[in-house]
């Protein structure tokens, strides 16, 4: 997943993720095409955590007296 790429939306990911994980179940693949959708999934799922992690961030929390703070 490079830096040009445009930024995926948490659903895109899912969706590649997803398709990543069928081709390496395929019967036929080679070693060589197993570990480059490895690698490509392993990134996509860091990707994932990364942008979850921004949002659990940005997530507000409600104190006792009504008022929000971020994280």
């Amino acid at each position: 997943m490079g830096t040009k790429r445009k930024e995926l939306t948490l659903e895109e990911a899912f969706e590649i993720l997803e398709d990543t994980a069928g081709r390496l179940e395929a019967e036929d693949i080679t070693l060589e095409d197993a570990f480059k959708e490895y690698k490509q999934g392993m990134e996509i799922l860091k990707f994932c955590s990364d942008k979850i992690d921004k949002v659990e961030k940005k997530v507000l929390k409600i104190s006792e007296d009504g008022e929000t703070d971020e994280f």
